[in-house]
């Protein structure tokens, strides 16, 4: 079955970023291609949304693009895609494009990026998804990264890097006009080395301070920025935030709170406090309280507030669920519980993969349970996989197989020949009724050449017919040649930047990498995977992996076929099992 969207519905999105695209042939030349991209597939355009010379940064400004995430909100228009040319015309911004998608998907539609063979209804597409939203992380890592590394530097020489002045100091502007320092206010001070005191002094708790600096009339600032300024009380986190804050020292901190993404979530983030951060090696303001007296507070602190760790609804997607076969019977392997209580009274337990076959029949007389402990095989899985991806050699290969693979001068063949053949045909029939039309009411043979004319048009009816069904039988094959082209690029794209994006993916998100990657994991039989002191025999990739490779994967120089890979594939699938010799093979 060819990859065709037969009876689908489509909006086409373009954009050109610039006036002088507009002038030239980068809308036309885009609307011609995605319109003739959809009849190709069998889809219905329903509309078209023009950007004309609008800049990708982002979504805010671009008007037909708003308009058409309105119209698909609304239910103006019933679409099952949104047709682009490339991702990069969907938004430049790689976490405008993942909210934009997520946003469309919400409403049963799916986007297609044409030259990127990007189809967000299928398991590849999915997989895209979740690319994206890792790329965004990296992205927005490393502009972190670069806009912090100016102030971490100004911070350690004690300059101030911005934000509200602490209780006790107001900001005011620097000689250097920078953003400012902080100048003591006199009667906060007092405040802020009361508060220091009766902590350290008089053994008295957050609690017991603000109640104190309330009944005595020490009221509260409003916060620098309040929307209704107005004094207040103290509270026992007031207190605690400036026990903590090593500003009181005359030193500048800076790094105190990291913005780290919320675990489980696609875009939420929130601020962390960090044990360690910088702090100025220079007095950059006046000291309220002595770094000595300081570094007590926070040792007194640490001794109150100690508390166990707790590991509560930590979630565990385990990577080779169904993936990992039994060494016995080769069924599907899952996870398993086995709890134990040690002698000194303890309860220990290990997640282990089990035979899905011999727990559903109960009974060893079919197979065995055969458990293997989880994060064992699934080390030495991610272990064989990064060393494969992070070999240049592998990368280049694959590299070459994809400009070679795919073949098209055969189906463009095929194409240009019906093409050329049904118009033939249609020529012929054109004429044949042009011959009908002429036959003379007079004719004595009239009927008789009437009849014959008849069946030999039928005849080229039919061979037309056989024709049209051949040359869209083609072009199907053509389109999805092109996606699967394209799908093995994608897959190289994710290869390259495989430790990248892995490290940053929650434990759901690498289960679905695993499962785009990896199609099966075979155990050695427990017999054996003391001596062999292993457990994996061999990994089945969805990728080809020359034999150069593998022998420069092992350390020893010995050929480490029968560890990680006993059956490869070719580019169109063809299942090579061990032993098979191929055009790639240079071992003897």
């Amino acid at each position: 079955m060819y990859n065709t969207k037969e009876g689908k519905t489509c909006v086409i999105y373009i954009r050109v970023s610039s006036e002088r695209q507009v002038k030239g042939y980068s809308l036309d030349g885009q609307k011609h291609y995605l319109a003739e991209c959809a009849e190709r597939r069998g889809m219905t355009v329903l509309d078209t949304y023009v950007e004309e010379g609008k800049s990708g940064k982002s979504i805010e400004g671009r008007t037909e693009f708003q308009r058409m995430l309105d119209d698909i909100q609304s239910g103006k228009v019933h679409t099952d895609y949104v047709l682009v040319f490339k991702l990069s015309r969907f938004g430049r911004n790689a976490r405008d494009v993942l909210n934009s998608l997520e946003f469309i998907m919400k409403y049963g539609v799916h986007l297609m990026c044409v030259e990127d063979g990007l189809d967000s209804s299928t398991s590849m597409g999915k997989m895209m998804i979740t690319i994206l939203g890792a790329v965004a992380e990296l992205e927005r890592e490393n502009i972190i990264a670069q806009s912090l590394l100016g102030r971490e530097e100004k911070a350690k020489s004690g300059g101030w890097n911005g934000g509200f002045a602490p209780y006790g100091y107001r900001l005011v502007k620097g000689d250097d006009k920078s953003k400012g320092k902080l100048e003591t206010v006199p009667e906060e001070k007092a405040v802020v080395q009361l508060v220091f005191d009766m902590f350290l002094n008089r053994n008295m708790g957050y609690t017991a301070i603000s109640g104190y600096l309330n009944r005595n009339g020490y009221t509260r600032p409003p916060a620098k920025n309040a929307i209704r300024p107005s004094y207040g009380e103290w509270s026992s986190d007031h207190i605690k935030r400036m026990l903590s804050n090593p500003v009181y020292t005359g030193r500048v901190a800076w790094g105190k709170r990291r913005t780290e993404k919320v675990p489980g979530s696609d875009n939420e983030y929130r601020l962390v406090k960090q044990d360690e951060y910088i702090l100025s090696e220079v007095i950059s303001h006046e000291e309220f309280v002595s770094k000595e007296d300081f570094d007590r507070v926070q040792e007194i602190k640490a001794i109150r507030g100690k508390k166990g760790n707790h590991n509560i609804g930590q979630y565990n997607a385990h990577l080779l669920s169904g993936i990992v076969k039994c060494p016995q019977c080769g069924a599907p392997m899952y996870i398993g519980m086995t709890k134990w209580t040690n002698q000194d009274g303890t309860e220990r337990r290990t997640e282990s993969y089990v035979c899905s076959y011999a727990t559903k029949h109960r009974g060893t007389s079919v197979c065995r349970r055969n458990g293997v402990v989880a994060s064992q095989v699934e080390d030495e899985v991610m272990e064989y996989t990064r060393k494969i991806v992070r070999n240049p050699q592998f990368i280049k290969d694959l590299q070459e197989k994809v400009m070679t693979a795919v073949d098209m001068t055969e189906v463009e063949n095929d194409i240009t020949a019906y093409k050329n053949q049904l118009s033939a045909l249609q020529r012929s029939r054109d004429s044949l009724e042009r011959d009908i039309d002429r036959i003379a009411p007079d004719d004595k043979y009239a009927e008789r050449r009437r009849a014959d004319m008849t069946r030999r048009l039928n005849d080229l009816y039919d061979q037309i017919y056989k024709a049209e069904d051949l040359l869209q039988e083609s072009t199907m094959k053509k389109a999805t040649l092109e996606s699967e082209q394209m799908s093995v690029q994608s897959m190289i794209g994710i290869l390259s930047s495989f430790d990248a994006i892995y490290d940053r993916m929650n434990a759901a998100e690498r289960r679905d990498l695993v499962k785009y990657l990896i199609s099966e994991v075979e155990l050695f039989p427990r017999e054996e995977q003391k001596t062999q002191k292993r457990f994996v025999k061999a990994i089945a990739y969805k990728f080809p992996i020359e034999q150069k490779v593998l022998t420069q994967f092992d350390e020893c120089g010995a050929s480490v076929e029968s560890v990680v890979l006993l059956e490869r594939y070719n580019m169109d699938g063809r299942r090579i099992d061990h032993g098979e010799r191929t055009d790639s093979d240079d071992h003897p």
